[in-house]
């Protein structure tokens, strides 16, 4: 059976985006690859709304009981939490905006990150639902941040994903790409090594 990876992008630059194009490395490298098939989910081509009020308590629905706009809200988590549970390796393709994540991606996560669905409360604290899934975050910076406080972004998004189950986690970092035209060639080609050596791991 193949290894199924899910690539979720959610860059908002589309073809010019740093992160987007590790992505695109990424999937010229499982091409044609036997064992391997890749899902692709752009969160900036197709968005997800903010997730509001009304679609949060239609979770709270017997499914038996939604009404007609209650199935179609409750549709948007379940699917995308479908699509999570259906791969076997979650890849991240992360641009930093604001020393955070996109706001689209923030979107996928409150959808996937769902009490009683992805994780429970137990008397010993939070319990992840989802298991045996390992993540890589492709993480691509115009400043240099990782291991620094100015990087919220990688404890913020292992966090989650712990939450959900998900505590194999790896980042693959491509920083200091707007510190001038050496200093960027040289962290996307290690970036790409880096990349060309996880999909021969899988």
């Amino acid at each position: 059976m193949a290894t199924r990876i899910l690539l979720v992008t959610s860059s908002i630059l589309g073809e010019h985006g740093q992160s987007n194009a590790l992505a695109s490395h990424l999937r010229e490298r499982v091409a044609g690859r036997d064992g391997l098939a890749v899902t692709h989910r752009d969160l900036a081509a197709e968005s997800l709304p903010h997730l509001g009020l009304e679609e949060l308590s239609s979770w709270q629905v017997d499914p038996e009981a939604r009404s007609a706009e209650q199935q179609v809200l409750a549709q948007r988590s379940d699917s995308l939490i479908e699509e999570l549970n259906a791969h076997d390796v979650l890849v991240l393709a992360v641009p930093m905006y604001n020393f955070g994540i996109p706001s689209q991606l923030k979107a996928w996560f409150d959808r996937v990150m769902r009490a009683g669905t992805t994780f429970r409360y137990t008397e010993q604290g939070p319990e992840g639902l989802v298991k045996g899934k390992r993540a890589v975050i492709l993480a691509a910076r115009g400043g240099q941040y990782a291991g620094t406080e100015l990087d919220s972004q990688t404890p913020h998004l292992k966090a989650m994903l712990g939450m959900i189950g998900i505590v194999d986690v790896s980042v693959i970092y491509a920083e200091g790409l707007a510190m001038g035209d050496s200093l960027r060639e040289a962290a996307l080609k290690e970036a790409r090594q880096a990349i060309d050596g996880l999909v021969a791991d899988l």
